[in-house]
């Protein structure tokens, strides 16, 4: 899942990050609300973790300004600001969480599942397909009740495609999940992570569409 993180305090910022970025999420961190609002419309993320107090535009405006474009987009709201009211003009606003600081990390990322659920529309907090049954909460998986060891990108990917079987992604999107704004991509990085997820699971796992992109089936070919 890529996740946009918009906070402006800069210790907290990277240490956000690199959290997040351990549980497999790709993360792009702004320090600001009006590059936050170009990126949103400009740049596809899976979800948003908002700071309201931000310079040059605040996190309400930003909310609001996307919601009023259409964009569904799950946002996390994360501030200091603890008033009952100050809760209910985010969530008023669009957003479909609030948690305020200071913050326990472990409840941070609970709340990043249970919207990540809510967003596919699953209800159940495992995933299961195909023999293959993804935890997202210990990020293990089991192929025939036996734990597959995978890299973050290799689970990332994982994680993303059996989240919506049968839908095919593209390229494009698929390296868009794995890699952020400051990371290197290598030409033949994304079919290099499918050979390996193929050999660690098995061969017909993830399905080619030549020219077109990737799928995994609710059942097999």
């Amino acid at each position: 899942m890529r996740v946009l993180l918009v906070e402006d305090d800069s210790g907290l910022g990277s240490g956000l990050q690199q959290a997040l970025k351990a549980e497999g999420y790709t993360v792009d961190w702004l320090t600001d609300g009006l590059q936050a609002l170009q990126a949103l419309e400009t740049d596809y993320f899976d979800l948003a973790v908002l700071d309201l107090g931000l310079p040059r535009l605040d996190g309400l405006s930003v909310l609001r300004q996307i919601r009023t474009q259409g964009k569904d987009i799950p946002v996390l709201i994360l501030t200091a600001r603890d008033a009952v009211q100050d809760r209910i003009n985010g969530l008023d606003s669009g957003a479909d969480d609030y948690l305020v600081k200071p913050f326990d990390m472990t409840e941070l990322k609970a709340r990043i599942r249970a919207l990540q659920r809510r967003s596919s529309g699953r209800t159940q907090p495992t995933i299961t397909l195909r023999d293959i049954e993804i935890n997202p909460a210990s990020q293990q998986v089991l192929y025939n009740g036996n734990i597959i060891t995978l890299t973050r990108r290799e689970y990332t990917l994982l994680y993303e495609m059996m989240s919506q079987p049968s839908h095919v992604f593209t390229r494009d999107r698929l390296q868009q999940l794995l890699y952020g704004w400051d990371e290197d991509v290598e030409s033949n990085a994304m079919e290099v992570h499918i050979h390996h997820l193929r050999k660690k699971l098995f061969p017909k796992l993830i399905r080619t569409l030549r020219g077109i992109g990737y799928v995994i089936d609710k059942t097999e070919a």
